[in-house]
Order: C-alpha cells, then sequence, then structure tokens
C-alpha cells in the first residue's frame, strides 16, 4: 500500500509573512505566492546554522508543532497556515530530537490550510473556550478568589493535590495533558492554547480591579478550560472535570 504524501506546514502571522523574515529584513510574503516557487531570500552557507535570525525555512510534518519556534510574539490570534513542499536540498538539526521538522532553502507554496488545527484537531472547540466562554466566566472566577482569598486558596490546594470524588487532582490531570500533548506532537499547540487562554483573561479582567493573585486563579481555570477543551475526545471525565477544576465551582457556590 503506497504510503500517504507528507504534507509540510508552515505558520505566519494573519498577514501572512514569516515572523522570523521580517526580523531579518528580507521578509517573505507566503500569502503573495500561493502556488508559486519562493527561493530563500539569504540562505546559510553552513548547512544547517543560524547564521542569522532567518537562515532557512522551518516546516512541520506535525501540525500540532506547527507553532513551534516561529518568531511570533506576542502570541496572539489569528494566525495563518500553509501547507508547502520543500525542494532541493533538505535536512534537520536532529532526526532523533526533531523527526517532525524539516530545513529548505526552497519551497512551493501549496495552499492554505485552517490555522485552528494548529491548536489540535479539536483546534475549533479551543477557540471558542478562548474567545466566548473564558470572557464570560474569568470575572467570576476572580471575584471568587477576591471574596475569599484564604478559602479559595485552602480549596485550590486541595484541588490541586487531592481531586474529588468524581475527578482527578488539578496536577496530575495537568501532567497527562502535558504529557499526551507530547506524545502526540501537540506541545506547541498546547502551549499556545495556554498562553491564548491567558491573554483572555487579561482582557477580561482589564477594566476591573482584581487582584494580582486573582488574576492567576483565573489563569490556571482559563489554561485548565481550553487544555480540557483540546484533549476532548482524549480523556474521561474524570479527567477532563479535573482540569476544568468543576469541584472549585461547586465549592464556591456553597459559601
Amino acid at each position: 500500500m503506497p504510503r500517504k504524501p507528507v504534507t509540510w506546514y508552515i505558520a505566519t502571522p494573519a498577514d501572512g509573512v514569516i515572523a522570523m523574515s521580517r526580523e531579518a529584513g528580507t521578509p517573505v510574503d507566503l500569502a503573495a505566492n500561493v502556488g508559486q516557487v519562493i527561493d530563500h531570500p539569504q540562505p546559510c552557507t553552513n548547512l544547517w546554522f543560524d547564521e542569522s535570525r532567518f537562515s532557512y525555512f522551518r516546516m512541520v510534518k506535525r501540525v500540532g508543532e506547527a507553532l513551534e519556534d516561529t518568531g511570533i510574539w506576542p502570541v496572539t490570534w489569528p494566525v495563518r497556515l500553509w501547507s508547502v513542499k520543500p525542494l532541493g536540498e533538505t535536512g534537520n538539526w536532529s532526526p532523533r530530537y526533531y523527526p517532525y521538522r524539516l530545513l529548505s532553502h526552497q519551497i512551493r507554496v501549496l495552499e492554505e490550510v485552517d490555522a485552528y488545527l494548529a491548536l489540535g484537531p479539536r483546534g475549533r472547540d479551543v477557540l471558542t473556550v478562548v474567545q466566548q466562554e473564558i470572557p464570560e466566566h474569568a470575572a467570576r472566577w476572580a471575584a471568587d478568589w477576591d471574596a475569599g482569598p484564604e478559602g479559595m486558596r485552602t480549596r485550590t490546594w486541595n484541588w490541586e493535590q487531592r481531586g474529588g470524588p468524581g475527578w482527578g487532582s488539578g496536577q496530575w490531570a495537568e501532567s497527562l495533558a502535558m504529557a499526551v500533548s507530547h506524545n502526540r506532537r501537540e506541545s506547541a499547540a498546547q502551549t499556545w492554547v495556554e498562553y491564548l487562554a491567558r491573554g483572555a483573561v487579561d482582557q477580561a479582567l482589564a477594566d476591573t480591579d482584581a487582584s494580582m493573585m486573582a488574576r492567576c486563579y483565573a489563569y490556571g481555570r482559563a489554561t485548565g478550560h481550553a487544555v480540557a477543551a483540546q484533549h476532548q475526545n482524549r480523556f474521561e471525565p474524570y479527567v477532563l472535570d479535573a482540569l476544568r477544576g468543576v469541584g472549585l465551582d461547586a465549592l464556591a457556590a456553597r459559601t
């Protein structure tokens, strides 16, 4: 049975320009070159050394790692995702540690693909949580903390360390999610999911007088909800509820 062709991906900011190429002063616009071959404007002479900020094209075949090492900062959304074909000589920093990555000095831009795929197979659900659910809940999470910091500190410790009758401990669930993301080659996806979740909290609490500790608590709740969405089809409720901290909501409602 013939192997399925490998698809290679490059992520860019919303304007379609490779972020590192812009920083190097040699902007490469993928959006303007769909279907075209692009030669690297200033390729490294020693393969594959970083002789500048942008010495070669970097691409990945595991879409969940497409947001790794892109130069896109701060983490924001939307981004754009491109399917490309490497041409000419290719290389890799280390096939052992980066088997999903490829480097080249020439590419063909095949097409733009749905950017949410870079956040994992449930990327659409992740964005729903980040863009809709977290803004709805962030103020309440912060208010719960500021209404009784000592009590919430105790409850949070119990959730992190002990869990509850219908869910595991928060730390255990977080470590499990991280391990699964690593095994599924979605570490970059989870990193971005967490950054986007914290960014949504910052926006929701921008005009409030929430304390710093309340914001930190809201960050934890937000990232847990977003990561649970990323792994929605992989974990049972025992894990997902631990990530979401459902026990914390139940305790806060009784006080």
